[in-house]
Protein backbone atom coordinates (compact mmCIF):
# COMPACT_ATOMS: atom_id res chain seq x y z
CA UNK A 1 0.00 0.00 0.00
CA UNK A 2 1.14 3.47 -0.93
CA UNK A 3 1.45 3.76 2.98
CA UNK A 4 3.62 0.87 3.79
CA UNK A 5 7.27 1.88 3.23
CA UNK A 6 10.07 -0.13 2.52
CA UNK A 7 13.31 0.15 0.64
CA UNK A 8 14.79 0.56 -2.91
CA UNK A 9 16.69 3.37 -5.06
CA UNK A 10 14.84 6.17 -3.56
CA UNK A 11 16.26 5.19 -0.14
CA UNK A 12 19.83 4.36 -1.50
CA UNK A 13 20.05 8.00 -3.20
CA UNK A 14 19.36 9.36 0.63
CA UNK A 15 21.91 7.26 1.14
CA UNK A 16 24.63 8.13 -0.97
CA UNK A 17 23.72 12.16 -0.07
CA UNK A 18 21.47 13.37 -2.89
CA UNK A 19 17.80 12.94 -1.54
CA UNK A 20 15.16 12.15 -4.33
CA UNK A 21 13.20 15.16 -4.65
CA UNK A 22 9.13 14.56 -4.33
CA UNK A 23 8.57 18.14 -4.58
CA UNK A 24 6.32 17.02 -8.06
CA UNK A 25 4.24 14.51 -6.27
CA UNK A 26 3.67 16.92 -3.40
CA UNK A 27 2.26 19.85 -6.08
CA UNK A 28 -0.56 17.45 -7.23
CA UNK A 29 -0.85 16.19 -3.40
CA UNK A 30 -1.47 20.00 -2.90
CA UNK A 31 -4.24 20.34 -5.72
CA UNK A 32 -6.05 17.46 -4.11
CA UNK A 33 -5.71 18.63 -0.27
CA UNK A 34 -7.29 21.45 -1.83
CA UNK A 35 -10.22 20.37 -3.82
CA UNK A 36 -11.26 18.12 -0.86
CA UNK A 37 -11.35 21.14 1.45
CA UNK A 38 -12.93 23.22 -0.52
CA UNK A 39 -15.91 21.07 -1.08
CA UNK A 40 -15.75 19.94 2.84
CA UNK A 41 -16.65 24.04 3.82
CA UNK A 42 -18.97 24.50 1.65
CA UNK A 43 -21.15 22.51 3.95
CA UNK A 44 -20.85 24.90 6.59
CA UNK A 45 -22.60 27.26 4.09
CA UNK A 46 -25.13 24.93 3.17
CA UNK A 47 -26.03 24.22 7.08
CA UNK A 48 -27.22 27.77 7.95
CA UNK A 49 -29.08 28.23 4.01
CA UNK A 50 -30.96 24.94 4.14
CA UNK A 51 -31.87 25.49 7.39
CA UNK A 52 -33.47 28.53 6.17
CA UNK A 53 -34.92 27.27 3.20
CA UNK A 54 -36.38 24.35 4.82
CA UNK A 55 -37.17 26.26 7.99
CA UNK A 56 -34.95 23.40 10.26
CA UNK A 57 -33.76 23.83 14.02
CA UNK A 58 -29.95 23.90 14.89
CA UNK A 59 -30.34 19.89 15.76
CA UNK A 60 -31.91 19.16 12.17
CA UNK A 61 -29.89 21.28 10.22
CA UNK A 62 -26.34 20.07 11.37
CA UNK A 63 -27.91 16.53 10.34
CA UNK A 64 -25.59 17.57 7.15
CA UNK A 65 -22.43 17.63 9.38
CA UNK A 66 -23.69 14.32 10.62
CA UNK A 67 -24.07 12.10 7.72
CA UNK A 68 -21.03 14.13 5.75
CA UNK A 69 -19.05 12.43 8.85
CA UNK A 70 -20.65 9.33 9.47
CA UNK A 71 -19.45 8.77 5.57
CA UNK A 72 -15.45 8.81 7.43
CA UNK A 73 -16.66 6.03 9.89
CA UNK A 74 -18.42 3.77 7.75
CA UNK A 75 -16.15 4.03 5.15
CA UNK A 76 -12.22 4.62 6.26
CA UNK A 77 -11.58 1.04 6.57
CA UNK A 78 -13.40 -0.27 3.10
CA UNK A 79 -11.56 2.70 1.46
CA UNK A 80 -8.02 1.62 2.92
CA UNK A 81 -8.48 -2.29 1.12
CA UNK A 82 -9.83 -0.08 -1.71
CA UNK A 83 -6.53 1.49 -1.15
CA UNK A 84 -4.81 -2.04 -0.84
CA UNK A 85 -5.82 -3.66 -4.36
CA UNK A 86 -5.53 -0.28 -6.40
CA UNK A 87 -2.12 1.10 -5.14
CA UNK A 88 -2.04 5.05 -4.36
CA UNK A 89 -2.80 6.59 -7.67
CA UNK A 90 -5.60 4.93 -9.09
CA UNK A 91 -6.80 5.33 -5.28
CA UNK A 92 -6.84 9.48 -6.00
CA UNK A 93 -8.48 9.19 -9.17
CA UNK A 94 -10.95 6.68 -8.16
CA UNK A 95 -11.64 9.24 -5.46
CA UNK A 96 -11.77 12.25 -7.31
CA UNK A 97 -14.12 10.34 -9.96
CA UNK A 98 -16.41 9.66 -7.07
CA UNK A 99 -16.45 12.82 -5.55
CA UNK A 100 -17.13 14.40 -9.22
CA UNK A 101 -19.99 12.29 -9.55
CA UNK A 102 -21.22 13.00 -5.73
CA UNK A 103 -21.29 16.91 -6.45
CA UNK A 104 -23.59 16.12 -9.46
CA UNK A 105 -26.11 14.63 -7.44
CA UNK A 106 -26.83 17.71 -6.11
CA UNK A 107 -28.32 18.91 -8.52
CA UNK A 108 -31.28 16.31 -8.70
CA UNK A 109 -31.68 17.01 -5.03
CA UNK A 110 -32.14 20.58 -5.45
CA UNK A 111 -34.57 19.70 -8.33
CA UNK A 112 -36.57 17.49 -5.97
CA UNK A 113 -36.69 19.86 -3.32
CA UNK A 114 -35.55 16.92 -0.96
CA UNK A 115 -33.81 17.28 2.44
CA UNK A 116 -32.87 13.51 2.31
CA UNK A 117 -31.98 13.96 -0.90
CA UNK A 118 -29.06 16.46 -0.15
CA UNK A 119 -28.07 14.16 3.20
CA UNK A 120 -27.13 11.31 0.46
CA UNK A 121 -25.33 13.43 -1.44
CA UNK A 122 -23.28 14.77 1.43
CA UNK A 123 -22.65 11.01 2.20
CA UNK A 124 -21.46 9.80 -0.89
CA UNK A 125 -19.01 12.75 -0.95
CA UNK A 126 -17.79 11.85 1.94
CA UNK A 127 -16.92 8.50 0.98
CA UNK A 128 -14.87 9.49 -2.05
CA UNK A 129 -13.19 12.11 0.23
CA UNK A 130 -12.44 9.10 2.92
CA UNK A 131 -11.08 7.66 0.19
CA UNK A 132 -8.21 10.81 -1.07
CA UNK A 133 -7.72 11.03 2.98
CA UNK A 134 -6.77 7.46 3.98
CA UNK A 135 -3.83 8.03 1.08
CA UNK A 136 -3.12 11.09 1.19
CA UNK A 137 -2.42 12.17 4.55
CA UNK A 138 -0.10 9.18 5.59
CA UNK A 139 1.83 9.29 2.01
CA UNK A 140 2.87 12.92 2.91
CA UNK A 141 3.55 12.09 6.47
CA UNK A 142 6.32 9.73 4.95
CA UNK A 143 7.71 11.05 1.91
CA UNK A 144 10.35 12.45 3.39
CA UNK A 145 12.38 12.55 7.04
CA UNK A 146 10.20 11.52 9.88
CA UNK A 147 11.75 14.50 11.74
CA UNK A 148 10.05 17.15 9.58
CA UNK A 149 6.70 14.66 9.17
CA UNK A 150 4.85 17.24 10.97
CA UNK A 151 6.48 20.53 9.13
CA UNK A 152 6.05 18.86 5.93
CA UNK A 153 1.86 17.90 6.57
CA UNK A 154 1.34 21.06 7.86
CA UNK A 155 2.29 22.28 4.74
CA UNK A 156 0.43 20.36 2.33
CA UNK A 157 -2.91 21.25 4.98
CA UNK A 158 -2.42 25.20 4.29
CA UNK A 159 -3.10 24.35 0.58
CA UNK A 160 -6.47 22.55 2.22
CA UNK A 161 -7.28 25.41 4.46
CA UNK A 162 -6.30 27.58 1.04
CA UNK A 163 -9.68 25.42 -0.23
CA UNK A 164 -11.30 25.98 2.68
CA UNK A 165 -10.91 29.96 2.82
CA UNK A 166 -11.85 30.69 -0.71
CA UNK A 167 -15.14 27.81 -0.34
CA UNK A 168 -17.08 30.51 1.91
CA UNK A 169 -16.34 33.51 -0.13
CA UNK A 170 -17.73 30.69 -3.57
CA UNK A 171 -20.45 30.03 -1.48
CA UNK A 172 -21.42 33.04 0.34
CA UNK A 173 -21.72 34.66 -3.69
CA UNK A 174 -23.49 31.56 -5.56
CA UNK A 175 -25.70 30.07 -3.00
CA UNK A 176 -26.78 32.27 -0.35
CA UNK A 177 -25.69 35.96 -2.08
CA UNK A 178 -28.54 34.45 -4.63
CA UNK A 179 -31.06 33.26 -2.01
CA UNK A 180 -34.09 34.95 -0.30
CA UNK A 181 -33.00 34.08 3.34
CA UNK A 182 -29.61 34.49 2.69
CA UNK A 183 -29.81 38.29 1.54
CA UNK A 184 -32.08 39.42 4.09
CA UNK A 185 -32.32 40.11 8.32
CA UNK A 186 -34.04 38.15 10.27
CA UNK A 187 -36.21 35.18 9.71
CA UNK A 188 -37.60 34.76 6.32
CA UNK A 189 -41.19 32.90 5.47
CA UNK A 190 -40.94 31.40 2.21
CA UNK A 191 -43.82 30.83 -0.08
CA UNK A 192 -43.19 28.02 -2.00
CA UNK A 193 -42.12 29.23 -5.15
CA UNK A 194 -39.46 31.54 -3.03
CA UNK A 195 -37.92 28.17 -1.36
CA UNK A 196 -37.79 26.29 -4.58
CA UNK A 197 -35.21 28.90 -6.30
CA UNK A 198 -33.11 28.98 -2.70
CA UNK A 199 -32.70 25.44 -2.93
CA UNK A 200 -32.12 25.16 -6.56
CA UNK A 201 -29.06 27.81 -6.10
CA UNK A 202 -26.98 24.77 -5.06
CA UNK A 203 -26.98 23.15 -8.53
CA UNK A 204 -24.66 25.75 -10.41
CA UNK A 205 -21.95 25.56 -7.51
CA UNK A 206 -21.95 22.17 -6.98
CA UNK A 207 -21.47 21.64 -11.13
CA UNK A 208 -18.70 23.61 -11.55
CA UNK A 209 -16.79 21.64 -8.81
CA UNK A 210 -17.86 18.38 -10.17
CA UNK A 211 -16.25 19.95 -13.52
CA UNK A 212 -12.61 20.77 -11.78
CA UNK A 213 -12.96 17.60 -10.02
CA UNK A 214 -12.95 15.57 -13.49
CA UNK A 215 -10.09 17.93 -14.57
CA UNK A 216 -8.46 17.18 -11.59
CA UNK A 217 -9.05 13.37 -11.97
CA UNK A 218 -7.15 13.53 -15.40
CA UNK A 219 -4.49 15.75 -14.04
CA UNK A 220 -3.66 13.03 -11.64
CA UNK A 221 -4.06 9.90 -14.05
CA UNK A 222 -1.08 11.78 -15.93
CA UNK A 223 1.37 12.30 -13.74
CA UNK A 224 3.62 10.34 -12.29
CA UNK A 225 3.73 9.62 -8.55
CA UNK A 226 5.61 7.04 -6.48
CA UNK A 227 4.42 4.25 -5.38
CA UNK A 228 4.59 0.60 -4.23
CA UNK A 229 4.65 -3.07 -5.80
CA UNK A 230 2.80 -5.57 -4.97
CA UNK A 231 5.69 -7.89 -3.11
CA UNK A 232 6.72 -4.87 -1.30
CA UNK A 233 3.55 -4.61 0.10
CA UNK A 234 2.64 -8.42 0.87
CA UNK A 235 6.70 -8.30 2.61
CA UNK A 236 4.91 -5.46 4.48
CA UNK A 237 2.05 -6.94 5.41
CA UNK A 238 3.61 -9.96 6.94
CA UNK A 239 6.16 -7.72 8.70
CA UNK A 240 2.87 -6.10 10.60
CA UNK A 241 1.31 -9.54 11.87
CA UNK A 242 4.17 -9.00 13.91
CA UNK A 243 3.72 -6.13 16.35
CA UNK A 244 0.44 -4.61 18.15
CA UNK A 245 -1.41 -1.00 17.97
CA UNK A 246 -1.76 -0.88 21.30
CA UNK A 247 1.33 -0.44 22.17
CA UNK A 248 2.04 2.81 21.30
CA UNK A 249 0.27 5.43 23.39
CA UNK A 250 0.65 8.25 21.20
CA UNK A 251 -2.00 6.50 18.64
CA UNK A 252 -4.00 5.57 21.84
CA UNK A 253 -4.59 8.75 22.79
CA UNK A 254 -4.34 10.19 19.47
CA UNK A 255 -7.85 9.21 18.10
CA UNK A 256 -10.43 10.42 20.73
CA UNK A 257 -7.78 13.28 20.36
CA UNK A 258 -8.75 13.65 16.37
CA UNK A 259 -12.51 12.99 17.36
CA UNK A 260 -12.75 15.55 19.84
CA UNK A 261 -10.65 18.04 17.31
CA UNK A 262 -13.40 17.25 14.80
CA UNK A 263 -16.14 18.25 16.87
CA UNK A 264 -14.62 21.67 17.64
CA UNK A 265 -14.10 22.42 13.78
CA UNK A 266 -16.62 21.42 12.36
CA UNK A 267 -19.56 22.31 15.47
CA UNK A 268 -17.62 25.98 14.97
CA UNK A 269 -17.95 26.74 11.29
CA UNK A 270 -20.94 24.86 10.95
CA UNK A 271 -22.46 27.69 13.25
CA UNK A 272 -20.50 30.78 12.53
CA UNK A 273 -22.86 32.28 10.39
CA UNK A 274 -25.38 31.79 12.54
CA UNK A 275 -23.33 33.28 15.52
CA UNK A 276 -22.65 36.25 13.89
CA UNK A 277 -26.39 37.24 12.78
CA UNK A 278 -27.21 37.10 16.61
CA UNK A 279 -28.43 41.00 17.55
CA UNK A 280 -26.23 40.99 20.69
CA UNK A 281 -23.02 39.28 18.15
CA UNK A 282 -23.06 40.96 14.84
CA UNK A 283 -26.32 41.14 13.70
CA UNK A 284 -25.53 40.12 10.53
CA UNK A 285 -26.81 39.28 6.92
CA UNK A 286 -26.21 35.52 6.47
CA UNK A 287 -24.55 36.83 2.76
CA UNK A 288 -22.23 39.19 5.07
CA UNK A 289 -21.90 36.61 7.84
CA UNK A 290 -20.43 33.81 4.88
CA UNK A 291 -17.51 36.83 4.03
CA UNK A 292 -16.46 36.60 7.88
CA UNK A 293 -16.64 33.06 7.66
CA UNK A 294 -14.26 32.97 4.87
CA UNK A 295 -11.67 34.47 7.90
CA UNK A 296 -12.20 31.87 10.34
CA UNK A 297 -10.90 29.24 8.03
CA UNK A 298 -7.90 32.26 6.07
CA UNK A 299 -7.00 31.58 9.90
CA UNK A 300 -6.23 28.11 9.85
CA UNK A 301 -4.44 28.37 6.17
CA UNK A 302 -2.21 31.00 8.07
CA UNK A 303 -1.11 29.06 10.67
CA UNK A 304 -0.31 25.97 8.84
CA UNK A 305 2.03 27.87 6.84
CA UNK A 306 3.49 29.93 9.77
CA UNK A 307 3.15 26.36 11.86
CA UNK A 308 5.21 24.77 9.14
CA UNK A 309 8.11 26.83 8.98
CA UNK A 310 8.08 27.04 12.81
CA UNK A 311 8.31 23.29 13.11
CA UNK A 312 11.60 23.05 11.54
CA UNK A 313 13.00 24.59 14.99
CA UNK A 314 10.16 24.12 17.65
CA UNK A 315 8.90 20.17 18.33
CA UNK A 316 5.55 19.91 17.54
CA UNK A 317 4.14 18.96 20.39
CA UNK A 318 5.15 22.47 22.26
CA UNK A 319 3.20 23.82 19.25
CA UNK A 320 -0.04 21.77 19.82
CA UNK A 321 0.47 22.71 23.48
CA UNK A 322 0.46 26.62 22.49
CA UNK A 323 -2.42 26.38 19.85
CA UNK A 324 -4.72 23.99 22.44
CA UNK A 325 -4.69 27.07 25.34
CA UNK A 326 -4.87 30.49 22.79
CA UNK A 327 -8.06 27.59 21.64
CA UNK A 328 -9.38 27.49 24.88
CA UNK A 329 -8.62 31.72 25.83
CA UNK A 330 -10.59 32.55 22.45
CA UNK A 331 -13.45 30.02 22.77
CA UNK A 332 -14.01 30.91 26.47
CA UNK A 333 -14.26 34.62 25.86
CA UNK A 334 -16.57 33.75 23.05
CA UNK A 335 -19.10 32.53 25.27
CA UNK A 336 -18.63 35.10 28.17
CA UNK A 337 -18.63 38.27 26.16
CA UNK A 338 -20.62 39.71 23.33
CA UNK A 339 -20.88 42.13 20.43
CA UNK A 340 -18.04 42.47 18.39
CA UNK A 341 -14.86 40.93 21.08
CA UNK A 342 -17.05 37.30 21.08
CA UNK A 343 -17.34 37.57 16.95
CA UNK A 344 -13.19 38.12 16.89
CA UNK A 345 -12.88 35.61 19.51
CA UNK A 346 -14.45 32.78 17.64
CA UNK A 347 -13.33 33.66 14.34
CA UNK A 348 -9.72 33.66 15.54
CA UNK A 349 -10.16 30.47 16.87
CA UNK A 350 -9.84 28.98 13.48
CA UNK A 351 -5.81 30.19 13.67
CA UNK A 352 -5.76 27.80 16.75
CA UNK A 353 -7.06 25.48 14.93
CA UNK A 354 -4.61 25.33 11.99
CA UNK A 355 -1.84 23.01 13.26
CA UNK A 356 -4.36 20.62 15.26
CA UNK A 357 -5.19 18.05 12.81
CA UNK A 358 -1.86 17.47 11.20
CA UNK A 359 -0.13 17.73 13.91
CA UNK A 360 -2.07 15.73 15.81
CA UNK A 361 -1.91 13.47 12.97
CA UNK A 362 1.87 12.98 12.64
CA UNK A 363 1.82 12.65 16.22
CA UNK A 364 -0.07 9.79 16.22
CA UNK A 365 1.37 7.33 13.60
CA UNK A 366 5.24 8.27 15.05
CA UNK A 367 7.00 4.99 15.62
CA UNK A 368 4.49 3.34 14.48
CA UNK A 369 6.88 1.57 11.15
CA UNK A 370 5.00 -0.95 9.77
CA UNK A 371 1.33 -0.15 11.77
CA UNK A 372 1.98 2.86 9.93
CA UNK A 373 -0.95 1.90 7.75
CA UNK A 374 -3.69 0.60 10.66
CA UNK A 375 -2.92 3.56 12.62
CA UNK A 376 -3.61 6.20 9.27
CA UNK A 377 -6.77 4.49 9.07
CA UNK A 378 -7.34 4.67 12.76
CA UNK A 379 -6.83 8.22 12.52
CA UNK A 380 -8.91 8.68 9.49
CA UNK A 381 -11.80 7.33 10.79
CA UNK A 382 -11.60 9.21 13.93
CA UNK A 383 -13.00 11.98 11.51
CA UNK A 384 -15.99 10.86 12.19
CA UNK A 385 -15.83 12.67 15.09
CA UNK A 386 -17.22 15.64 13.11
CA UNK A 387 -20.54 13.98 13.47
CA UNK A 388 -20.46 14.48 16.74
CA UNK A 389 -21.04 17.74 16.11
CA UNK A 390 -25.04 17.32 16.42
CA UNK A 391 -24.44 17.13 19.77
CA UNK A 392 -23.54 20.78 19.61
CA UNK A 393 -27.34 20.91 17.52
CA UNK A 394 -28.73 19.60 20.19
CA UNK A 395 -27.49 22.08 23.03
CA UNK A 396 -28.20 24.94 21.07
CA UNK A 397 -31.61 24.39 21.04
CA UNK A 398 -31.78 23.88 24.22
CA UNK A 399 -29.18 25.93 26.38
CA UNK A 400 -28.58 28.68 23.28
CA UNK A 401 -25.96 28.74 20.80
CA UNK A 402 -23.34 30.91 22.55
CA UNK A 403 -23.71 28.48 25.46
CA UNK A 404 -22.88 25.71 22.96
CA UNK A 405 -19.51 26.58 23.03
CA UNK A 406 -18.92 25.09 26.09
CA UNK A 407 -18.73 21.71 23.94
CA UNK A 408 -15.62 22.68 21.76
CA UNK A 409 -14.16 24.25 24.89
CA UNK A 410 -14.15 21.20 26.90
CA UNK A 411 -12.77 19.31 23.83
CA UNK A 412 -9.97 21.72 23.37
CA UNK A 413 -9.01 20.95 26.94
CA UNK A 414 -8.31 17.17 25.87
CA UNK A 415 -6.30 18.23 23.07
CA UNK A 416 -3.75 20.14 25.28
CA UNK A 417 -3.46 16.71 27.75
CA UNK A 418 -2.14 15.24 24.62
CA UNK A 419 0.27 17.76 23.34
CA UNK A 420 1.62 17.45 27.09
CA UNK A 421 1.41 13.63 28.01
CA UNK A 422 -0.61 11.41 25.37
CA UNK A 423 1.48 12.57 22.42
CA UNK A 424 4.54 10.91 24.17
CA UNK A 425 5.61 8.01 21.87
CA UNK A 426 5.94 4.53 23.54
CA UNK A 427 7.11 1.06 21.83
CA UNK A 428 8.50 2.98 18.89
CA UNK A 429 9.44 0.88 15.72
CA UNK A 430 11.78 1.61 12.65
CA UNK A 431 10.77 4.35 10.68
CA UNK A 432 9.93 3.80 7.54
CA UNK A 433 10.14 5.41 3.92
CA UNK A 434 8.62 5.88 0.48
CA UNK A 435 9.72 3.78 -2.57
CA UNK A 436 9.20 4.86 -6.17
Amino acid sequence: MAITIGVDSAVAHEQSGTPRSYGAALAVLATVFFMWGFATVLNDILVPHLKSAFRLDYAQSLLIQFVFYLGYLVMAMPAAKVLERTGYKLAVVVGLLGMAASAAVFVPAAMLESFGAFLLALFLLASAITLLQVAANPYVAVIGAPETASSRLNLVQAFNSLGTTLAPLFGGLLIIGRSVTGTAHGTVVLSAQQRAADVGTVELPYTLVAVVLLALALLVWRVRLPDLGKETRRAARAERSRHSLWRHRNLVFGVPAIVLYMICEIGIGSTLVNFMSMPKIGGLTHERASEYLMLYWAGAMTGRFVGAWLMRWIPPQRMLAAASIGALVLAGAAITTSGHVAMWSLIAVGLCNSIMFPTIFTLGIRGLGPLTEEGSGLLIMAIAGGALAELQGMLADHIGLQLSYLLPWACYGYVLFYALWGSRATGALADERLVS
